[in-house]
């Protein structure tokens, strides 16, 4: 994935310190400055008597400026922009309100009990064979608490779309931020982040994107609860990342030439600061989401140490290069259908895009991301031994069974049978969320006509990340007021 989720902000900004977490300092600062420049140009004010009225009364200035230029024609369109960024800064301030976690209050915590989630009872949850269970046949019921660490660039998006349909088939409770699409990413997570959080209360599924804090997740989920996540081999998702989110990385401003990746890889002491706005972006970003300094000394024992922690706390760690087998053993591991690890391949970047990365650069985007390398290597090896255990000869079947399936449904779903440019999509409710600048991911278009039996499912497949959310009942107001500026700045 990408990451369908709100661009994060300069966490100092001078003319707003009490904003620092929230967004749009600059455009706050630049139409408080307007106004300002504009009241003390007003000959109008009426002496000390008005500049005593104003002081009381500090927005009758902005209003009487208001009144002034609106009577002279040439001045309309400054009125007019005026009153814009009035309106905008009223929104902005709106915003700085809420964009931030919600503040900790001490409160008592109920004890967890052991098993707190709505959970299917026998009856609705029968034990059934998924295909992939025991050589036997043996018969499993299916897990129905699931914690899906979201890393980015991964295509977690497309595991996401595989939870949420599976969480909507069996009215399960999802863990949502509250007011946006990821929980307050760059921040480490927290309970109070969660839509109707309350203390004590446990949900069955949490899957969107964090800054990874094992004992905050663990006291919203059930002791049963699964945990798995996924990785990407650390060279092509750090080329994925440093095209995807530059717009929001100053760091990369200043570097020139045609390319821009094989610039900052010559040199990247040159270009890169820890401390730099959104920096986490430009190296070990893995290691970053699960919640360890990604700026550490690579060689430092605490890197092996972290590695062994996400093994003992992650029961299934799934690769991107092998999507469809890490598919099988998540079916396997949740005791779910194949149905329900179908999928279509969503957020996926045009082609043209996308740098091809030569040996070098790719032996260079390895060494600069080290510890991730170091976090690959450790469980591309844990995955083929599960793959072992499973058995090659299953596995080769199993993924040839999802493959024909996946087939099968793309020549049912979507027309024309691939992803379009974002421009080419027909319904706004099928447009996947862009990244700044320029319109780079792709989407897809439902076919007019599905037979009834495959309409909904052919629906929910192709559901971009957003409006998925929606459709689940999250509150995502901040994504979606940053979505209405996106619109109008034509960003």
């Amino acid at each position: 994935m990408p990451s369908s989720r709100l661009p994060p902000l300069p966490r100092r900004c001078a003319q707003c310190p009490a904003a620092a977490r929230g967004s749009g300092c600059v455009f706050h600062s630049l139409f408080i400055e307007l106004e300002i420049s504009a009241a003390r140009g007003d000959p109008t004010r009426g002496g000390r008597a008005g500049e005593r009225r104003e002081q009381r009364h500090p927005g009758i200035a902005g209003l009487r400026v208001t009144r002034m230029l609106c009577h002279g024609k040439p001045w309309r369109s400054m009125c007019k922009g005026l009153v814009l960024g009035t309106l905008l800064t009223s929104f902005m301030l709106l915003l700085y309100s809420y964009a931030g976690p919600p503040l900790q209050v001490s409160v008592t915590e109920i004890p967890v009990p052991s098993s707190c989630s709505s959970r299917l009872s026998p009856a609705r949850a029968p034990a059934v064979s998924n295909g992939t269970g025991s050589p036997s046949g043996r018969s499993c019921r299916p897990k129905l608490n699931v914690m899906f660490m979201k890393t980015h660039k991964t295509a977690s998006s497309t595991i996401l779309n595989i939870l949420f349909r599976f969480g909507e088939k069996h009215h399960l409770k999802f863990a949502f931020p509250n007011g946006r699409n990821d929980f307050y990413y760059p921040s480490f997570f927290e309970r109070s982040q969660v839509q109707h959080y309350q203390p004590g209360r446990c949900f069955n599924i949490i899957c969107n994107h964090m800054r990874f804090h094992y004992e905050e997740v663990r006291e919203l989920l059930p002791p049963d609860a699964t945990f798995v996540t996924v990785l990407r081999d650390p060279a092509h998702l750090f080329e994925s990342s440093f095209h995807y989110f530059g717009p929001v990385i100053p760091l990369t401003w200043k570097i020139t030439g045609e390319d821009k990746l094989a610039e900052f890889l010559r040199d990247p002491r040159h270009y890169y600061d820890p401390n730099g706005f959104n920096a986490h972006y430009l190296q070990n970003l893995l290691f970053f989401d699960l919640g360890y300094d990604n700026t550490m000394d690579a060689g430092s024992p605490l890197v092996e140490e972290h590695i062994r922690e996400i093994d003992r706390r992650f029961h299934l760690v799934m690769l991107l290069e092998y999507f469809d087998e890490s598919l099988v053993l998540l079916k396997d591991l949740l005791c779910w259908q194949l149905e329900d690890v179908l999928y279509f391949k969503l957020n996926a970047r045009k082609g043209s895009t996308v740098s091809r990365l030569t040996p070098e650069l790719y032996e260079q985007a390895t060494a600069w991301n080290l510890i991730d390398a170091k976090l690959y290597r450790y469980f591309n090896a844990s995955f083929w031994r599960k793959v072992e255990a499973y058995g090659r000869e299953r596995m080769a079947k199993d993924v040839a069974e999802l493959q024909r399936e996946n087939e099968k449904m793309t020549s049912i779903c979507i027309d024309g049978g691939h992803a379009v440019d974002a421009s080419a999509i027909q319904e706004s409710s099928m447009q996947p969320w862009q990244p700044l600048g320029e319109k780079t991911i792709l989407g897809y278009n439902l076919k007019k006509k599905i037979n009834k039996k495959h309409q909904k499912l052919c629906r929910k497949m192709l559901t971009p990340e957003i409006q998925y959310l929606t459709d689940l009942g999250a509150n995502l107001w901040i994504t979606k007021l940053w979505s209405y500026v996106r619109d109008f700045l034509k960003w």
